[in-house]
């Protein structure tokens, strides 16, 4: 799998040209929209699906499926949604699943057992540096170690997935460390902590905001558009750790205008919605220290272990992401608010894995919407590089803000200017 992205200072500069449209190719709603070929009730060949339509679909099999339902996952060749069924006794599950428009593979291992097995891994092996997801592509729970986990730690990790017994989960060592992915910089500031903004939305009470990470809050509740600036807005909630890594940040301005889309640099992306993650998922992410990247989904449900604490119900990839891309957007090339970074291992050179809570849940749990739900300004970009994690706005003229941000990250952003010349490519 390749990964390409564009640097938020290269992106800037290459309005019109090669990369450009390298960009606008890859970014823009392609044509696989669902082709049904049949009504519902006589559809027996699996069917072709955009990923947020396999989401969609995987939510209402695990609904239908019940217990035979083992985890599912999108392969982004054939454009087909994956799912893992343990038939037992009733030959009715397999036709059913069929019938409903999805591949189906039998497997060994139930959600109960994989679920099982990750609550033994949280009672046992709860160790800075390690992180778990069930990985439905192989029926097993996919358990990972920073460079940190050694001697006694390592050898208590492995007894543990041992104890789960063959077949349960497979272990793996990463070459990087887990960490938040705060930084000092551009972006968005508090303090001395530089972060990335996710998406504007609407709060409850029909004010503008936007979410972030939460372990960005740490850094302060105010939060400004520039280094050292005034701050813009002010932090209304925050969860991390626990169960997730989120905040809501509202504008202090009530007039402030909060459009529903991610801006990477050559143009912009609209937001239509938020959705959930499939495995298998090709994603993109948008960060104030490397810009725009791209990847697919690994997991879900993933628990990591960082050390300020443990955080469930993350999303986890293979997109890279660097210190500052914190709270970036994560989202489809048609539009769909997927994730908000929160933090992994290894960098936009070496790769890694970077672990991004969802937005569904974040909305859910803060009460706001997003796009057209949430009906969030339109017109003119009013907030400098907001939605895509760079100048955070909501006032101001964004392009004529660019400038300042840009020159601060200067000394980390530049040393990424490697990418493509000839533009964005499909992640494979």
């Amino acid at each position: 799998m390749s990964h390409k992205r564009i640097p938020k200072r290269k992106a800037a500069m290459a309005v019109g040209g090669a990369v450009a449209l390298g960009a606008a190719a890859i970014l823009l709603p392609n044509a696989n929209a669902s082709q049904d070929g049949a009504s519902d009730g006589a559809a027996a060949a699996p069917r072709t699906l955009k990923a947020g339509d396999a989401s969609d679909l995987a939510s209402r099999l695990a609904g239908l499926l019940g217990d035979a339902f083992a985890g599912s996952y999108y392969d982004g060749e054939s454009k087909r949604l994956v799912v893992n069924v343990v038939a037992g006794d009733d030959d009715t599950v397999v036709v059913r699943a069929k019938k409903a428009g999805a591949a189906v593979r039998e497997v060994d291992n139930s959600m109960t057992e994989l679920e099982a097995g990750a609550r033994t891994l949280r009672a046992e092996a709860t160790i800075p540096g390690t992180s778990w997801a069930v990985d439905p592509r192989t029926n097993k729970i996919l358990v990972t170690a920073d460079s940190t986990v050694t001697g006694d730690e390592w050898d208590r990790l492995e007894s543990t997935v041992e104890s789960l017994g063959s077949g349960m989960a497979t272990i793996k060592k990463s070459a990087g460390t887990f960490r938040t992915f705060v930084s000092g910089g551009d972006a968005i500031f508090s303090g001395g902590a530089r972060c990335s903004l996710g998406f504007n939305v609407t709060a409850g009470d029909g004010s503008p905001a936007f979410l972030t990470a939460g372990h960005c809050a740490a850094g302060g509740d105010r939060w400004s558009d520039a280094q050292g600036g005034q701050p813009i807005a002010t932090v209304d909630r925050a969860v991390f750790p626990g169960e997730g890594d989120f905040a809501l940040v509202t504008y202090d301005d009530p007039a402030t205008q909060a459009p529903s889309d991610v801006d990477v640099g050559n143009q912009l992306v609209p937001i239509s919605r938020a959705a959930e993650a499939t495995v298998g998922q090709e994603v993109f992410r948008m960060g104030s220290t490397t810009g725009l990247a791209d990847g697919r989904v690994l997991g879900l449900n993933a628990t990591v272990n960082y050390p300020e604490g443990t955080v469930t119900g993350l999303i986890q990839t293979d997109v890279c992401a660097e210190p500052g891309d914190s709270g970036g957007s994560m989202f489809t090339r048609d539009g769909l608010a997927i994730g908000l970074t929160s933090g992994g291992s290894g960098d936009c050179t070496s790769g890694g894995e970077t672990f991004f809570q969802p937005v569904t849940t974040a909305l859910a749990a803060v009460g706001a919407t997003l796009g057209a739900d949430g009906a969030a300004g339109t017109g003119d970009r009013a907030g400098g590089e907001d939605a895509g994690g760079g100048q955070a706005g909501g006032q101001g003229t964004g392009r004529e803000q660019a400038g300042a941000g840009e020159e601060a990250g200067a000394g980390r952003g530049a040393g990424q200017d490697t990418g493509d010349e000839s533009g964005l490519t499909d992640a494979h």
